[in-house]
């Protein structure tokens, strides 16, 4: 028998026993109209809508498509819905287990049911991107002269996972992170649905809030710790499933936070102020509470970013570097991993040296400009490059800084409102002390007169 997404027999027994299989594979939609979430993948037309055989398309067949998302998006869902819709040949592979020989059978197997009975293949290939290259480049001939049309799904960057050649002959689809309100419909369809709880127990909006917290955008993680939950209530006795049994279900204690609340902007506040009061432990207790509580790691990541320029600046200049890789990292891995390089940034950021003098001078200088101090620039350091720019006086004057022994020209560079104003006040703290001595001598060469 060759590979089959979901086998006759594993149907029938779920037909006669329900409880047999996982609340996740039981409430798997079985039509593209029941898939909650990607609906920018399933306009009328769309790829996955021509795979499951809606529209002619005339001479255009279906194109091979790559499913690119997070776990439990519905990559494995899409494949199911197209295997029960349409009446190709339906053949599954997960590139854990599968290699070279097994490909070429499937790709043989699709060219016989084609010429013998005309009849299409869907190969699903699950986690593509752990095969090899040479493994990706035996399903070329295959996809190019769509002997089988492909549908592969992967966690990671294709750009970086899949070769070139797949990627040009297939469209990449991008799954999206389930919204809370995704989930929770998914939630109420799993507790009336007759293939699901059938209206067993019931689940109160604190429950509710802590189980969306606990399924970060994951479906499947969502259902899971539902059918857990549900069935430790059933067995207690109970029909409603209590914050506390949820708790004891999946060991994850509810974290009183809000998202769209005070406790939000609190936690926040709390977690950059314990930074910049160098209170490491501090700082990692709030950015624990932030992360168990559900919030967004690139919320993290902007306020560790702010903070690197606002208090610590140059007397820690590696500080700004190290929070901007934190937020491009955390923006590639996502949790749970993202936990750990957040932890390293607002570790390096509470124990720097601290400085807000960056902060304090561009507000300064702003607040001058605000108050109407601007002027003309003036007229040696205008442009010089146009016609006529030499007639009007500009760039007439300037002193060329690198022409010099010192590199720096004693010139006027400020408007004349503004000649001798000094809004950086360096601190003799970390790096920012050799700052401090450089804008002292450099302040002194260019012959400004202290404010």
């Amino acid at each position: 028998m060759e590979p089959d997404l979901f086998t006759a027999a594993a149907e029938e027994r779920q037909e006669k026993d329900p409880a047999a299989s996982p609340l996740a594979v039981r409430m798997r939609p079985r039509t593209l109209d029941e898939v909650v979430g990607q609906q920018h993948l399933l306009e009328p037309g769309s790829p996955l809508r021509r795979l499951v055989g809606e529209g002619s398309g005339g001479p255009a067949g279906p194109s091979s498509v790559i499913l690119w998302g997070p776990p439990g998006t519905g990559k494995t869902t899409l494949a199911y819905v197209v295997s029960k819709a349409t009446d190709k040949r339906f053949v599954e592979l997960s590139a854990i287990t599968a290699g070279v020989k097994e490909v070429r059978a499937v790709i043989d197997g699709a060219r016989r049911a084609t010429g013998g009975f005309g009849k299409e293949t869907v190969l699903f290939l699950d986690e593509i991107h752990r095969f090899s290259k040479a493994q990706q480049d035996s399903l070329l001939p295959a996809v190019e002269n769509r002997w089988v049309t492909l549908i592969a799904a992967t966690t990671e960057n294709p750009y970086f996972s899949v070769i070139s050649p797949l990627l040009s002959r297939s469209l990449l689809l991008t799954l999206e992170p389930l919204t809370d309100d995704d989930i929770r419909g998914l939630l109420e369809r799993a507790l009336t649905d007759e293939r699901g709880l059938k209206n067993a127990v019931t689940l109160p909006e604190d429950t509710e809030d802590h189980l969306l917290r606990i399924a970060g955008g994951d479906a499947r993680r969502a259902l899971t710790a539902l059918e857990a939950a549900a069935g430790a209530a059933l067995d207690q006795g109970e029909t409603e499933i209590g914050l506390q049994t949820l708790e004891r279900t999946v060991d994850r204690a509810a974290v009183k936070y809000d998202r769209d609340g005070d406790q939000h902007y609190d936690v926040a506040s709390a977690l950059i102020k314990s930074i910049r009061g160098s209170d490491v432990d501090a700082a990692l207790h709030y950015l624990a509470r932030m992360i168990e509580a559900g919030e967004d790691p690139r919320f993290i990541a902007r306020r560790l970013m702010i903070s690197a320029s606002e208090d610590i600046g140059l007397a820690d200049p590696n500080a700004l570097p190290i929070a901007v890789a934190a937020a491009q990292a955390v923006a590639m891995i996502g949790f749970p991993e993202a936990a750990l390089t957040l932890s390293h940034a607002t570790i390096a950021l509470a124990l720097a040296p601290k400085s807000n003098a960056a902060t304090t001078a561009i507000g300064a200088a702003m607040e001058d400009i605000r108050g109407g101090l601007a002027g003309p620039v003036p007229a040696h350091l205008r442009d010089g490059h146009y016609k006529g720019a030499a007639k009007l006086g500009h760039a007439q004057g300037y002193v060329y800084p690198h022409d010099l022994p010192e590199g720096i020209a004693p010139q006027q560079y400020a408007p004349d409102a503004l000649k001798d104003r000094e809004y950086y006040t360096p601190t003799r703290h970390g790096t920012e002390a050799r700052y401090a001595d450089a804008v002292e001598w450099t302040r002194k060469h260019l012959g400004r007169k202290r404010s």
